[in-house]
């Protein structure tokens, strides 16, 4: 991943950027504010976990930013750490619902997008050709699927293919074709696909098809059972075709929608499973992660009835939906069918059907009861006939169904007759077909699966421990290239001299050894160990060090250069929370009363205003401007939103110069405020309000304390602004100093 295109960006940088992409275009959709994102690199678990289910978005986007390319390319334990994440919580909340069917609407949808160069697959025991995902995992439950992943997650691959120098030859149009390397395989299994991407374009197109994908639904194997369907009438002979087509064994989604109300999928009946269940079995036999469905080309007449609850599944497009709508018959339909599922079938009884809409538009799975062709016209008799009174005759037909329904059918039978107002058809005491020792099984994984998500949640964002060094390891008796007779020979050649052969080593005489490995934590002290230059840095080192010799301002050389002791990564620039944590402790402050500044970093003006007291007055400036007087006057603004006060005083108007005043005439309006008198710190007034009296203690009160004696004030007065663009009325005041004074207090201010 750290291979340069002609960009000028890594493969690395290039993934950056799609996730930030992707996460773009899916902000776009309302239903994304539900959406989870996590992250997973190469490490071992559960280093390689950078963000899980309870990091928050902001710890997800500095874990990718932070990402770096190194070590191996173990995307097969890998992918294994990510499907064992999603799966942690799934036996705690029982959704998979093993050994009782599978239901379509509990569902948790994922996607896994891998974005890797295509290159070899490497690990600790060489180079692998084929993708291979670990069977061990440390995740409970795990044994009761086959497949390390479940219906309704898929895996995508974006298989970065950009060329390190611009191609001359123009893109090619149209769809991005699929990728070779050994992930494609894996992809496909899981419903998914690869992306083989060429260019920037290409990759942009990637993304914008991955947003389109993410719908709510589970993957099926739909397979067809039983002949050929007959042509029909007016279809050309050169169409018809003999042997597999392309349609008869599709692996594809089926859209669960959620209800528009509830924001959750709703659904009454479950797919069945592929045995029959046995009360006296111990345990459950492992179920593929994804069912597989066999229909059969028979026409059949779709049957529905009244008040009997069914569910309705779209299909994802492809050959077999294709198929079915081009034979434009919207009233019949296929039955499916699970093989194994019942008791003395193999291939079962019918569950559902496959129907085209009625505008030809797409095709839809139908769930209905097990073996519907016999339920539903008992149901319907119920109704119509005996009005939900039973006879014998009835009830011994009903009764000889249950035998063929699997046990697990039995709690949505039961609610769908409550739906039709017949709940006590069913006895209450009625088996579901489970065992003890199963459903104690299922109980005790329930609760490992909880405590190794706690587990897992805890370690999640922690560093892994520095490695001591680097073992080194006996190769074996093999012939060293030292020692090899062709080498020697071509070294002669080059030399012209024949070189002396090695000593020979002896194994036991490194066992035990380790290599340094560079510790990045210490600084690197370029001027004394020559060991921490870089190679890239030798010849800007040799500068360096020539002015630190050379330079006669100083009488003793340095240990460090200038320009290296202030410089600092850009990306740790702003780390300032880690400089105060190293710096040492301050001192306390000698007025302790004081509001206590904050560190200068960024706004050297910045006050820590928790503890700074309040003043009356301040309660006056951020109190309601528009209590009491002329409230229809906003309608006369333009904009008709509030505008920005003007400050109360001249001495509070920032950024211009201040001019004293100058008394206005007398004017028509009475004098609110009176001249008070300062005596002893103590101000006497009289004024006609009670906010105004605050405003002229405050105001007072400030300027006595600043200039540190009781000032000599010729007067102060108090009346009302009114001006046309003010939201409301506002007050002025005027104080008048002598002259000394007047120029100390604009010092302090």
């Amino acid at each position: 991943m750290n291979q340069r295109t002609h960009l000028g960006t890594t493969y690395l940088d290039i993934a950056k950027g799609a996730v930030e992409t992707f996460m773009k275009l899916r902000g776009r959709d309302p239903a994304s504010r539900g959406d989870r994102y996590m992250l997973v690199n190469f490490e071992d678990v559960p280093f390689g976990i950078k963000a899980g289910w309870k990091e928050s978005h902001a710890t997800f986007m500095t874990e990718l930013r932070n990402l770096q390319a190194t070590g191996l390319t173990t995307i097969g334990q890998s992918l294994r750490t990510a499907f064992d994440l999603l799966n942690l919580n799934r036996l705690v909340t029982g959704i998979d619902n093993y050994g009782q069917g599978r239901n379509p609407f509990f569902l948790e949808p994922a996607i896994i997008i891998a974005i890797t160069d295509g290159n070899k697959l490497t690990s600790g025991g060489g180079v692998q050709d084929e993708l291979h995902l670990p069977l061990t995992t440390p995740l409970p439950g795990s044994e009761l699927t086959k497949e390390p992943f479940r219906w309704d997650q898929r895996l995508f691959a974006l298989v970065l293919r950009i060329p390190g120098s611009a191609s001359v030859e123009p893109e090619p149009l149209g769809g991005v074709p699929p990728d070779d390397s050994p992930i494609t395989p894996m992809c496909e299994v899981t419903g998914g696909r690869s992306y083989s991407v060429f260019s920037q374009r290409m990759l942009n197109q990637c993304l914008e098809s991955l947003v389109q994908k993410i719908q709510s639904g589970v993957v099926i194997n739909f397979e067809k059972t039983g002949p050929d369907p007959p042509p029909l009438e007016d279809a050309p002979v050169e169409t018809v075709k003999s042997g597999p087509q392309p349609w008869h064994c599709c692996h594809k989604l089926i859209y669960v929608r959620p209800n528009p109300k509830t924001g959750v999928p709703i659904g009454h009946w479950p797919i069945p499973e592929a045995f029959w269940p046995d009360q006296n079995s111990p345990t459950l036999p492992p179920r593929s992660a994804h069912p597989h469905v066999r229909f059969s080309c028979l026409d059949a007449e779709p049957m529905v009835i009244d008040k009997v609850p069914f569910d309705k599944y779209e299909l994802e497009p492809s050959p077999l939906t294709q198929y079915i709508l081009e034979r434009k018959s919207p009233h019949t339909c296929w039955q499916v069918f699970v093989c194994n599922s019942a008791k003395y079938s193999d291939l079962g009884q019918p569950f559902g059907y496959l129907k085209a809409s009625t505008a030809l538009n797409c095709v839809n799975l139908f769930v209905m009861p097990y073996n519907y062709p016999v339920l539903l016209p008992l149901l319907d008799d119920l109704i119509k006939v005996h009005k939900f009174k039973p006879t014998i005759k009835w009830r011994q037909s009903f009764e000889n169904y249950l035998k063929t329904m699997p046990p697990y059918y039995i709690g949505s039978l039961r609610k769908a007759l409550r739906i039709m107002g017949a709940p006590n058809l069913l006895a209450d005491n009625m088996e579901y077909g489970l065992s003890y020792s199963v459903v104690s099984y299922l109980k005790k994984l329930s609760q490992q699966s909880k405590i190794e998500y706690d587990r897992l949640i805890a370690s999640i964002g922690k560093k892994a421990p520095p490695e001591a060094g680097i073992k080194v390891r006996w190769r074996g008796g093999g012939i060293s290239l030292a020692q090899r007779r062709d080498f020697i020979q071509q070294l002669q050649s080059l030399t012209g001299e024949a070189p002396s052969l090695p000593m020979e080593l002896n194994p036991k005489e490194f066992q035990g050894f380790h290599l340094a490995l560079l510790n990045k934590s210490l600084k690197p002290l370029s001027f004394r160990n020559p060991y921490d230059i870089p190679r890239s840095h030798l010849l800007d080192q040799l500068s360096r060090m020539r002015r630190n010799l050379l330079n006669t301002s100083v009488c003793s050389l340095r240990g460090q250069d200038s320009d290296q002791l202030h410089s600092v990564p850009i990306a740790q620039m702003g780390n300032y929370q880690d400089f105060l944590k190293a710096a040492p402790q301050p001192l306390r402050d000698a007025d302790p009363e004081q509001p206590k500044r904050l560190h200068t970093f960024g706004n050297p003006f910045k006050l820590d205003k928790k503890g700074m007291m309040i003043d009356e007055a301040d309660e006056f400036v951020t109190g309601p401007q528009n209590k009491g007087k002329r409230p229809a006057d906003n309608s006369n603004m333009p904009g008709g939103g509030p505008k920005r006060r003007r400050c109360m005083s001249p001495l509070l108007r920032l950024g211009r110069a201040y001019t004293p005043p100058v008394t206005p005439p007398a004017s028509p309006r009475p004098m609110i405020g009176k001249t008070g008198r300062y005596t002893d710190r103590h101000c006497e007034v009289q004024p006609s309000s009670g906010k105004k009296c605050k405003l002229w203690q405050y105001l007072v009160n400030w300027v006595s304390r600043e200039l540190d004696h009781p000032f000599q004030s010729t007067g102060l007065e108090m009346f009302d602004l009114e001006p046309t663009n003010m939201q409301s009325p506002m007050w002025w005041c005027t104080i008048h100093l002598k002259k000394d004074d007047w120029l100390k207090v604009i010092q302090l201010w």
